[in-house]
C-alpha cells in the first residue's frame, strides 16, 4: 500500500512538473516573441488585443489599398505615373494577407502561442532539442525582416519617387505637400503590414518544421544506441503524429497560399504580355516587388516541406543501413567461430584506407540521418533479426512527413508543381504572344 502511494506522489509530481513547462507565463521562452507581436498588431492574446489586431488589419489590409486603388488612381496623371497594375498588386497582397491574418488567429485562438509552437511538447525532448529549437525562435524574427526590408525598401523608394515627382496632387488636408506625404506613408506602412504578416505564418512555419527536423536528428542517434525496437517505435509514432498534426494545421494555408499566388502571378503575366501592354519600370516596377515577396513567402514553405520530409525519408535508409550492419556482423562473427575455405572474389571492392578524406570531400551535406559511416556493433548486438526486419518493413511502408489532404510535400511533388505552373505559363504565353 506505501510503495502504490509512493508510486502516485510520484507519477503526480512528474504530471505537475509536466504541467508548469506547459503553462505560459510572463517570463517564459516566448516573451520576447510576444513583445513583437504586440508591436506587430497581430498578438490576440485577450480580447482587447484581438479587437486592436482586427482593427488593425481591416484598416491596413482592406481600408487603405481600397483607399489607394479607388482615390489615388490618377487617371490624369502623365505615362510614368500612370499605375495600369495596381489592381492585381493590391488584390494579391491583400489576398495572401487575409489568409494569412485568419488562419493566424485561428491557430492563437484555438491553440494558444506555446501549444501552436510546440512548446508545451519540450519537455519531452532532449537538452539539444530545446536549446536548438529556442535558439531557432528568437533567429526567425531575423529570418523574417531579411526577406521583409529589403522588398520594403524597393518599394519605398518607389513611393517616395512617385509621390515627390508628381504622382498625385489630392489635397484632402488642404495641403498638397502634407495630404501626399500622409498617403505615402499610409501606403508604405499597408505594404508593410500585409507583407509581413504573410511572412510571419511562413516563418511560423518553418520553424515549427525545424523543431521536428530536430526531433528526428535527435531520433537517429537511437540507432547507435542499444535501444530495443519497442522503444524506437515509440520514439517513431511519437515523432509522426507530430507531423500529422502541423500537416492539419498548415493544409488550408498551404493549398489556399498556392492557389492564390499562382492566379496571382497569372494575371500578371496575362496583363504585362499583351499586345496592348505598357510595360516599363515605372509601371510595373511595384508588381515586380509585389511577385518576389509573394514567391519568395511560397518558397519558404515549399522548402521547409520537402525538408522536414526528406529528413523523415531519410530514417528509412538508416533503418535499413543499421538492419544491415548488423546482419554483416552477425554473419561474421559466425565465420569466426566456423572457419570455413576462403570465398571466392573476396576483395573485389577493396576498402579505402582513406576514409578520413571522402568525410572532408564531403564537407556539411552528411549528418547523424544521411551519411555513408558503418554503425557500431552494439547498437544492434541484443536485437534479433526478426525484430529489426520488421522496424525496417514498417519504416518502408509507413512514411512520415508533411502532407496537405493526404498528398505527400516531397521532391516528387515540387516537380509536379512546377510542371503544372510551367504548362500554365506557357499556355498563357501561347493566348497573348502567340509563343508555343
Amino acid at each position: 500500500m506505501g510503495d502504490e502511494t509512493s508510486r502516485e506522489s510520484l507519477l503526480n509530481s512528474d504530471k505537475n512538473v509536466a504541467l508548469l513547462r506547459c503553462v505560459s507565463h510572463a517570463y517564459d521562452e516566448l516573451h520576447s516573441f510576444r513583445s513583437w507581436l504586440k508591436w506587430l498588431c497581430v498578438d490576440q492574446s485577450n480580447a482587447k488585443t484581438a479587437c486592436l489586431s482586427w482593427f488593425v488589419f481591416f484598416v491596413f489590409a482592406i481600408l487603405i489599398p481600397a483607399l489607394s486603388n479607388f482615390v489615388l488612381v490618377c487617371s490624369n496623371c502623365d505615362n510614368r505615373h500612370s499605375r495600369p497594375y495596381d489592381t492585381v498588386m493590391q488584390l494579391s497582397l491583400t489576398g495572401v494577407a487575409s489568409l494569412s491574418f485568419i488562419c493566424l488567429s485561428y491557430f492563437i485562438s484555438k491553440f494558444g502561442l506555446r501549444r501552436f509552437l510546440f512548446f508545451d511538447k519540450l519537455y519531452n525532448e532532449s537538452e539539444t532539442v530545446r536549446k536548438g529549437y529556442t535558439e531557432q525562435l528568437n533567429w526567425s524574427l531575423r529570418i523574417l525582416f531579411i526577406f521583409v526590408l529589403p522588398c520594403f525598401a524597393a518599394e519605398s523608394a518607389y513611393k517616395i519617387w512617385w509621390y515627390s515627382s508628381g504622382g498625385t496632387r489630392i489635397p484632402f488636408l488642404g495641403n498638397a505637400i502634407v495630404s501626399d506625404t500622409v498617403a505615402c506613408i499610409l501606403e508604405l506602412c499597408s505594404w508593410f503590414y500585409r507583407t509581413v504578416v504573410f511572412f510571419l505564418v511562413c516563418v511560423l512555419f518553418r520553424l515549427i518544421c525545424y523543431l521536428q527536423i530536430l526531433c528526428l536528428q535527435d531520433f537517429a542517434r537511437v540507432f547507435q544506441s542499444n535501444y530495443d525496437v519497442e522503444s524506437i517505435l515509440r520514439e517513431h509514432l511519437r515523432i509522426r503524429r507530430h507531423l500529422r498534426i502541423i500537416s492539419h494545421r498548415y493544409r488550408t494555408f498551404i493549398l489556399w497560399a498556392l492557389v492564390f499566388i499562382t492566379v496571382s502571378q497569372s494575371a500578371s503575366l496575362l496583363m504585362t504580355t499583351r499586345s496592348s501592354a505598357d510595360v516599363n519600370i515605372y509601371k510595373t516596377g511595384e508588381l515586380a516587388v509585389c511577385s518576389v515577396s509573394l514567391l519568395a513567402g511560397l518558397m519558404i514553405i515549399l522548402r521547409s516541406a520537402t525538408r522536414i520530409t526528406h529528413k523523415a525519408l531519410s530514417v528509412t535508409c538508416l533503418a535499413a543501413k543499421w538492419h544491415v550492419c548488423a546482419t554483416i556482423d552477425l554473419f561474421e562473427t559466425v565465420e569466426n567461430e566456423t572457419p570455413v575455405g576462403p570465398v571466392a572474389g573476396n576483395g573485389v571492392f577493396p576498402v579505402s584506407s582513406d576514409a578520413s578524406s571522402d568525410i572532408d570531400d564531403v564537407g556539411d551535406e552528411e549528418d547523424e540521418m544521411d551519411n555513408t559511416k558503418f554503425l557500431p556493433s552494439y547498437a544492434f548486438s541484443t536485437i534479433s533479426f526478426q525484430k529489426r526486419q520488421a522496424l525496417v518493413t514498417y519504416f518502408d511502408n509507413n512514411r512520415a512527413g508533411i502532407t496537405v489532404y493526404g498528398f505527400m510535400l516531397d521532391r516528387t511533388s515540387l516537380r509536379t508543381i512546377f510542371g503544372i505552373e510551367l504548362s500554365l505559363v506557357l499556355w498563357l504565353l501561347g493566348k497573348t504572344i502567340g509563343i508555343s
